[in-house]
Order: C-alpha cells, then sequence, then structure tokens
C-alpha cells in the first residue's frame, strides 16, 4: 500500500510539474529551502492527522518535489525533520493555490548527545524554549533526571560509571517533543 501510494505521489508530482507550466492558477510562494536527500518529511491536516509521512529521496525545493496543489482546500502543517532540526511551515490551499503562512513558521533545535569514555554531553540551542527536561536510564532503570533552565544554549555534562557497561539511554523533552538517544559504555 506504502509502495502504491508512493508511485502516485511520484505521478503527480511529475504530472503536476509538467502541467505547472500552463496552470496560471497553481502559485506557491517559496520559502522553503533547499531540502537534501535523506530529511524526513510529514503533512498534517488542519485536525492534526498525518496524511503523509516519508523521506526525501531527491535534493531540491521542497514544492517541487511535492504537488501540495492536488490537496484538499485547507491548512496543512509540513514539517521537514532534519538531522538537527525540525523545519514547521503552515500551508493553505485554496482552489489548488498553495500559499505558504510565513507568520506559522516555526524551527525546532534538536538536541545533541555525545558519549566519550562514558562521558556524555547534552546540548540544544533553545531559541524558542529555555528550559529543557533530562532523564537518563541504565536500561529500564532512571538514574538521574534533571531540569534545565536558563539561556539560548541548554548543555550538561554527565559522567557515568565505566564500571557499569551496558545499555543507557536520554530521553529528552523540549519544545513540546520528546527526543530519546540511545547509547552504550
Amino acid at each position: 500500500m506504502k509502495t502504491l501510494l508512493k508511485r502516485i505521489l511520484v505521478l503527480a508530482v511529475m504530472f503536476g510539474t509538467l502541467t505547472s507550466y500552463a496552470n496560471d492558477d497553481l502559485k506557491v510562494n517559496s520559502t522553503f529551502k533547499s531540502e537534501k536527500k535523506g530529511d524526513r518529511i510529514s503533512v498534517s491536516d488542519a485536525s492534526g492527522d498525518i496524511i503523509y509521512r516519508g523521506k526525501i529521496n531527491y535534493s531540491g525545493e521542497i514544492e517541487t518535489l511535492y504537488d501540495f496543489s492536488k490537496l484538499k482546500n485547507g491548512k496543512y502543517t509540513v514539517e521537514i525533520n532534519k538531522a538537527f532540526e525540525i523545519i514547521i511551515h503552515t500551508i493553505d490551499v485554496k482552489n489548488n493555490t498553495v500559499t505558504v503562512v510565513n507568520a506559522d513558521q516555526k524551527t525546532i533545535h534538536k538536541p545533541f548527545v555525545r558519549n566519550e569514555n562514558a562521558i556524555v554531553l547534552i546540548s540544544k540551542l533553545a531559541f524558542n524554549t529555555e528550559r529543557m527536561t533530562v532523564a537518563l536510564y541504565f536500561g529500564d532503570e532512571l538514574i538521574h533526571t534533571e531540569t534545565l533552565k536558563g539561556g539560548k544554549i541548554l548543555n550538561r555534562v554527565y559522567k557515568l560509571d565505566q564500571t557499569l557497561p551496558g545499555k543507557y539511554t536520554a530521553i529528552i523533552k523540549s519544545d513540546d517533543r520528546v527526543f530519546i538517544e540511545n547509547f552504550r559504555i
């Protein structure tokens, strides 16, 4: 079913690209940055239901990769999930005309977790929020929890016990999102 949906989407994009030169009604205000192959995309309707989720297979401008004009009239949220950030756009579709609502663009910076020699660094740019909750687990056991508050950069360094090798998990909550990072020492 997913393969069929992807093929239909590719055909719709190709057909939309070919006909967009002849169709004066299709207008997209370009504010999307050039997206890279491997980034993830999801499109949600006004009620929050995800109507499409997938991986970007080609680098380029998102409006040339996906034909949003084929969506029903209404507002949609488009999320581009990159390596270190999530970019959220709101688009409005009316009669095959797509408008990007610039005021609703939001960028969420993902936390960065680095583990080296049982020293764990957790860092996050906090332009949208000044709060981050960190919970560290050894296996299924909670070993530390902390809420960081402060400036535009939230970071913390944790020294773990090298005599306890195994699987660790960092669960980080920020920007109304949960980020999970698994690592071993």
